[in-house]
C-alpha cells in the first residue's frame, strides 16, 4: 500500500510503498477513511527538534486518524470489525505518525487502548479532526477552565482550535467573548455563538471574563489575558505561538490569577467532542483534501491559508 512518509527534516515527504499492518494481540487493523492534518506536520517537517520524538523513520506521518475496524487480534473483545473509531493519541500506547505509522496512508494498526467510537451520525472528517483539534480544544475549555453555565469567556485566536473551543464554551452555557486579530472569520465567531469580537482580549477588560482560554500563545496574548481576566479567575494557556511570555508577576499574585498550560487531553475529551458532533451543535469548519493533495495541504497550512481543520479524505 501505499504511505506518505517522513525521512528528515527540510525534506519533502515520500510516497512509499509499505507492507500492509496486521493486528498484534490486543490490537486492531483499521481501513482509514480520513486523515487530518496539523501545524506540528509543518514542524516535523522544519525543526530538527520534533526528530527525538519519533520512535523511527522513515514513518508514516498522520496523527488524526478515522476509519472502520477490518481485523481484531487475539483478546480484543470490545470491538469488532465494521466498527467506526477514531485514534486517540494521548494514551500509553503512543501517538500514531510519531511511535509507530499513522494516518498517511490507507491501514493503519494500533492498540485498542486507543480506540474511540465514532457515533454513526459523526463523519470520517469530523472523527479524525476531533481526535486533536477537538480534544485539545475540549479538554482546555472543559477540564482545565472548568467552564460552566453563566461563565463569561474570553477565548483568544479564532482558529482550528479556538473556534472548536469557543463552540465548546457556548453549547456549556458560557457567555463568550472572542479576541482575534483576523477580521475576515468575525462573521464566523458570532455565528458559533459569540457574544462579542475585538482585535485584542484587553477590549474586554471592563466584561470580568471568569476565565481566559489563550490559543494563540504570542507571548503578548499571555501577558494580556492575566491583565484582563477578574480577580480571582483563570487563565489557559494552550497556544505556542512563542514559546516565551513575560508577564506581570504583580498582577497574578495581588489578583489571585491561576495559569495554567493545557496540552492535548484525553479519550473522554474526544468522546466529549464526538458527542457534541452527534447533536449537531457542533460542526466546525473543514476542508477536505485528497490522499494525493497530502504534502501541498502541509505547505497551506504552512503558509496560513487553511480556515478551520485541513482532512485528508483517504476512502469513502
Amino acid at each position: 500500500m501505499k504511505a506518505w512518509q517522513f525521512t528528515n527534516t527540510h525534506e519533502p515527504l515520500v510516497l512509499n510503498e509499505v507492507d500492509e499492518p496486521t493486528a498484534a494481540p490486543g490490537g486492531v487493523v483499521i481501513d482509514i477513511k480520513a486523515a487530518g492534518l496539523c501545524h506540528s506536520d509543518v514542524g516535523m517537517l522544519e525543526d530538527e527538534g520534533w526528530l527525538s520524538t519519533l520512535a523511527k523513520r522513515p514513518i508514516t506521518l498522520g496523527h488524526e486518524v478515522a476509519g472502520v475496524i477490518t481485523e481484531v487480534g487475539d483478546g480484543v473483545t470490545d470491538w469488532k470489525v465494521g466498527d467506526r473509531v477514531g485514534f486517540c493519541p494521548t494514551t500509553s500506547v503512543g501517538a500514531p505518525g510519531y511511535s509507530f505509522d499513522g494516518g498517511f496512508s490507507s491501514k493503519a494498526a494500533i492498540d485498542q487502548e486507543a480506540l474511540v467510537r465514532i457515533p454513526d451520525n459523526v463523519s470520517f472528517a469530523q472523527g479524525a479532526a476531533g481526535t486533536d483539534a477537538g480534544m485539545t480544544s475540549h479538554h482546555a475549555v472543559i477540564a482545565n477552565g472548568q467552564v460552566k453555565a453563566g461563565d463569561k469567556v474570553g477565548i483568544i485566536g479564532f482558529g482550528g482550535l479556538g473556534s472548536i473551543g469557543a463552540r465548546v464554551a457556548v453549547l456549556a452555557g458560557a457567555e463568550v467573548y472572542v479576541a482575534e486579530v483576523n477580521e475576515k472569520v468575525w462573521d464566523q465567531a458570532k455565528e458559533v455563538g459569540a457574544t462579542a469580537v475585538a482585535k485584542s482580549i484587553t477590549e474586554f477588560k471592563e466584561i470580568g471574563l471568569d476565565v481566559i482560554v489563550d490559543f494563540a500563545g504570542f507571548g503578548t496574548t499571555t501577558a494580556q489575558a492575566i491583565e484582563t481576566v477578574r480577580r480571582g479567575g483563570r487563565v489557559v494557556q494552550v497556544g505556542m505561538g512563542r514559546l516565551e511570555s513575560t508577564i506581570s508577576t504583580k498582577t497574578l499574585i495581588l489578583s489571585e490569577v491561576t495559569l495554567i498550560g493545557s496540552q492535548g487531553g484525553t479519550k473522554e475529551d474526544v468522546q466529549g467532542v464526538y458527542d457534541f458532533f452527534a447533536t449537531g451543535k457542533l460542526h466546525p469548519t473543514i476542508t477536505e483534501i485528497d490522499f494525493e493533495g497530502i504534502p501541498e495541504g502541509i505547505e497551506k497550512l504552512k503558509r496560513g491559508e487553511v480556515i478551520g481543520r485541513l482532512v485528508a479524505k483517504i476512502a469513502d
